[in-house]
């Protein structure tokens, strides 16, 4: 709970620190390049958290009151439970494209489509959680 908590929070302050200087700058100067405003504390973990909630966010808005929440928990949920690489991504992505745990054959390698069965039914009970019963 408190990795959840510290993540969001470092998210919250990454997003803060982006919109500040977007607003600041002056339409006639040529933005500064991309690297010199990215936070160079925030680990590379949580930038791929940070843009997966913000892909499944735009799926999620209108379905549940809080589609942030419901989106990092399906994240979590899905590193921490699914060991393969291949499918993880797999679904990671599925779930960013389309706001439901989803998994397309195409995405995995051939040797590994017959685990994506499995891999939903590992994931199941989890996402389930994290779309009705989010934490407050």
């Amino acid at each position: 709970m408190m990795v959840r908590v510290c993540a969001l929070l470092a998210l919250l302050i990454a997003s803060l620190g982006t919109a500040g200087t977007a607003v600041a700058q002056v339409p006639s100067q040529r933005p500064l390049a991309g690297p010199a405003l990215a936070p160079i504390w925030m680990p590379k973990s949580v930038d791929r958290r940070g843009e997966f909630i913000r892909l499944c966010t735009s799926h999620m808005a209108g379905r549940w009151a809080h589609p942030q929440a419901v989106c990092g928990c399906l994240h979590d949920h899905a590193v921490a439970s699914v060991q393969d690489p291949d499918l993880r991504a797999a679904l990671l992505r599925g779930i960013g494209e389309t706001g439901v745990p989803t998994i397309e054959a195409d995405w995995v390698p051939a040797e590994k489509q017959s685990q994506i069965d499995q891999t939903f039914t590992q994931i199941a009970k989890p996402a389930l959680q994290c779309m009705f019963e989010p934490l407050p």
